[in-house]
């Protein structure tokens, strides 16, 4: 389903299309196209349509002073762009739900990399055929530096138009500075080796900045504007795989909530594998397995689920007990991990060896304590609640419900 819509934008009204799908969007995406192309470029629309039938609704929109969009070329740059991308989010927020991934093709890969620093709720990112630095874009138009430099601007052909080019662009791409590294987002970089108009060299340079997660998909012989509706659909393919990792695909928005007592739980599956849906009273969460036996890690697994009850608990008690002694505990970290091991002495072991479950907690504790005062709160750790009740052997009972 399309649906046109209009923002402003710096005082400007931006339009573009909404793309979604029959049933309720799992999440929503933001596409940003490649320099001087607009919203209805061949690969923008075949990615957005093909994500759509995925589930995630696609908005794409005209940078300002290109297509349906209000404003004029010549006085836009990149930072502009970036704004544009900004206030387009925004729109998404207050009309239908804040986007989780952005998608930038070639110098819109570079504006969404700058523009997800000021947006919070995205969790992933894709950059397809994109410059590591927005400056990249000048060698379209090297032969006519000099001339915008000495007059200020200059008509450029870039495709099949012509633009005008100011020298407050040259100075804006110039000035820019790269922060992939500061993103603490996950990150999708895809890249032609066959990529005449940005060298798939550019693409080592996003990879290369960017701290994990982060992964790398060869688009083999694609060209720079996917003209190939294959590539367009392997394109989308892959990103709607990778995302569903990172982005909160499936939580309540998505299913009809569930009634559920105050300290009980309720555990639905998802998808007809390890997925599962984790109802309680008032909260609702995804667990899953790993992708490596099976699962698509949309939350985490059995054992995690446990040691974070640890974690959590033994977190809380100190800070319970520490506050109300008055202790100097400015902050409390648990790490805790799971393992088998074994065991060939154990007095209440009926064999040995034997393997047993282990759960190791190491605690951190931040603060001007004395000695005494650490070692009597490694004490209280141990007479946490969910601590009691693992060494308590607590007994579970199973029985049949009909539906």
């Amino acid at each position: 389903m399309k649906q046109k819509i209009e923002f402003t934008s710096n005082g400007l009204t931006l339009r573009g299309l909404l793309e979604s799908p029959k049933t309720k969007a799992s999440d929503y995406a933001l596409f940003a196209h490649c320099f001087t192309c607009g919203k209805d470029i061949a690969a923008a629309s075949r990615i957005s349509r093909a994500l759509t039938a995925k589930g995630i609704a696609v908005m794409r929109f005209d940078f300002t002073g290109l297509g349906s969009s209000d404003g004029d070329f010549s006085n836009t740059n990149y930072s502009s762009n970036v704004n544009d991308l900004i206030a387009a989010s925004e729109f998404l927020k207050s009309n239908y739900k804040a986007p989780s991934l952005l998608i930038g093709h070639s110098l819109g890969g570079a504006a969404v990399l700058a523009a997800a620093h000021s947006l919070p709720e995205v969790t992933a990112i894709v950059t397809i055929g994109a410059p590591h630095r927005a400056e990249h874009v000048l060698h379209n138009f090297s032969a006519n530096l000099s001339d915008i430099n000495e007059n200020g601007e200059a008509e450029v052909a870039l495709g099949f138009r012509r633009f005008t080019i100011k020298k407050q662009f040259i100075d804006d791409v110039q000035n820019t500075e790269s922060k992939i590294g500061a993103l603490k987002k996950a990150l999708l970089v895809m890249h032609s080796p066959m990529d005449a108009t940005v060298n798939i060299q550019e693409a080592e340079k996003i990879y290369k900045d960017a701290k994990h997660p982060k992964s790398f998909v060869s688009l083999d012989t694609a060209d720079h504007l996917v003209s190939n509706k294959d590539d367009a659909e392997y394109i989308a393919t892959t990103i709607a795989a990778w995302s569903s990792r990172y982005m909160q695909t499936g939580l309540s928005e998505e299913t009809t909530p569930v009634k559920v007592e105050n300290g009980h739980i309720t555990v639905e599956e998802k998808d007809r594998k390890f997925a599962q849906h984790v109802y309680s009273d008032s909260h609702h969460w995804l667990a899953d397995e790993p992708v490596s036996v099976g699962g698509t890690n949309l939350g985490p697994d059995p054992y995690e689920h446990l040691l974070a009850a640890l974690g959590t608990c033994t977190s809380m008690t100190l800070r319970m007990y520490a506050n109300r002694k008055k202790l100097p505990l400015n902050k409390i970290s648990v790490k805790l991990n799971h393992e088998r091991c074994y065991v060939e002495d154990c007095e209440n072991c009926d064999e040995a060896p034997r393997q047993i479950d282990q759960l190791n907690r190491e605690i951190i504790l931040e603060g001007n304590l004395s000695d005494e005062q650490k070692n009597r709160l490694l004490e209280i750790a141990d007479k946490c609640p969910v601590h009691k009740t693992l060494h308590g052997h607590p007994i579970v009972k199973t029985k049949l419900l009909e539906k």
